[in-house]
């Protein structure tokens, strides 16, 4: 009998070095250290997850080479998502460079880290590198704050020939408690039918010692909402995510939510989505 694959679809692994990550800062002590496969495979297991995705956490080509590497020796990892200067002049031979790797299926730049997350989405270089991923079919994932959800939004409208992955819900500011603001926001990005989102990483937006479930569901419903369920994907942010939380919290949350859904609708997003966007072959026998 065959079913879905249920996979993590959003988590990191590194070989720490201060210098190579330097959005790691000194409040975050429980991440500066190496975080490989063999860490995480327990917590996918106890988890119920068949595998996962692995992430771009540094801004460097090496960084893919490196994910890639991971991929090929554990086969549990079905895709990466790595980085590219998406601006450089010699892209596309990058790209060519990567072009028999099986488990690269998209990229990632931390946006969020540039002093002017808007002014790179509107930079003529990066559109033109965009469009080429597109062209490639190759998954972009736009990691952004909230403040600048209008500008993803814009870049969103612009390239819709592939599809493109919202991270961490545009990192609402939980804190601030602005659930109004960020979700008049959101709404037009949630409307692009190409565009998807991961329900991740939303733990440590808030207070990382006193968070309380009832502080984040709404934002997980109102996701689920304009998104829909063909739309969502569950995520870790491991081991980001324990900064504020246990492995199994970061699932319990989403499954607070979740478990009011059809059985389809949850496996969807806790795989079957993923599988289809990343073009995974998602049915395990």
């Amino acid at each position: 009998m065959s079913s879905l694959l249920r996979l993590d679809a959003h988590q990191h692994f590194w070989r720490y070095d201060a210098a190579a990550y330097p959005w790691i800062g000194r409040d975050m002590t429980g991440l500066r250290r190496d975080f490989q496969p063999a860490d995480l495979r327990p917590l996918l297991d106890a988890a119920g997850f068949d595998g996962c995705i692995a992430v771009q956490a540094r801004a460097c080509e090496t960084e893919t080479d490196q994910l890639l590497a991971l991929a090929e020796r554990y086969p549990w990892i079905h895709a990466v998502v790595g980085w590219v200067d998406l601006c450089a002049d010699d892209l596309e031979q990058s790209l060519e460079r990567w072009a028999q790797a099986p488990a690269l299926r998209g990229f990632r730049h931390q946006l969020q880290d540039e002093p002017s997350p808007a002014a790179v989405m509107q930079n003529p270089a990066f559109n033109r590198g965009l469009n080429t991923l597109q062209r490639r079919g190759l998954v972009y994932e736009v990691l952004i704050k909230a403040p600048d959800l209008p500008a993803a939004t814009a870049l969103c409208q612009q390239h819709d020939q592939h599809a493109m992955v919202l991270d961490h819900l545009g990192k609402p500011d939980v804190q601030a408690n602005d659930l109004t603001t960020w979700t008049r926001q959101l709404a037009p990005l949630a409307a692009l039918p190409h565009v998807s989102c991961k329900l991740s990483g939303l733990i440590t937006e808030a207070h990382w010692q006193h968070w309380q479930s009832a502080q984040l569901t709404p934002y997980l419903e109102t996701a689920l909402q304009l998104f829909g369920p063909e739309r969502l994907m569950f995520g870790s942010d491991w081991p980001v995510c324990l900064l504020a939380s246990e492995y199994a919290d970061t699932c319990s949350l989403v499954d607070s939510v979740l478990h009011r859904l059809s059985t389809s609708q949850q496996a969807a997003i806790r795989g079957g989505n993923a599988c289809a966007i990343y073009g995974i072959k998602g049915v395990k026998q």
